[in-house]
């Protein structure tokens, strides 16, 4: 569609399409939606009864933190433990609940070998729900 500019003589014809009207358009388009989107969910209102909680969900507990730090003392959720002693006070952990979770945090200077000691000594334990905690890489 041509519209000219009425200009007299000039036989120019303007080209260019004005937007105004189509985001006129657009906008109440949007507006209608908004408002009838909300009211074509089908939900049917019902009146639940009350009742009594009969079963208590229980929360998840919080997982024991086993740390190495940079000399390679170990600890226990901030109790130190040696080497030698830690597998016995890991199974006893294990005896009063079935279903531990660890949370491993080792200090990267530590050689793998401490770890790896530490890791046979959760698994002689009995403990299989482990975790490694690590830093976001920047």
């Amino acid at each position: 569609m041509a519209i000219s500019s009425g200009g007299g003589d000039s036989d120019e014809v303007l080209s260019e399409i004005n937007i105004t009207p189509m985001v006129d358009v657009m906008l109440v388009l949007l507006v209608v939606f908004i408002i009838t989107a909300p009211l074509m969910t089908n939900a049917i209102k019902v009146n639940l009864p009350d009742t009594d909680v009969t079963v208590q969900i229980e929360e998840p507990k919080k997982p024991v933190v086993v740390s190495v730090d940079e000399q390679g003392r170990i600890y226990l959720d901030k109790d130190e433990y040696s080497l030698d002693v830690i597998e016995s006070e890991l199974a006893s952990r294990k005896a009063l609940d079935h279903e531990i979770r660890l949370n491993l945090n080792a200090d990267e200077t530590v050689p793998y070998g401490t770890v790896a000691k530490l890791m046979v000594l959760i698994e002689k334990a009995g403990i299989q729900r482990l975790s490694f905690i690590t830093e976001k890489q920047n």
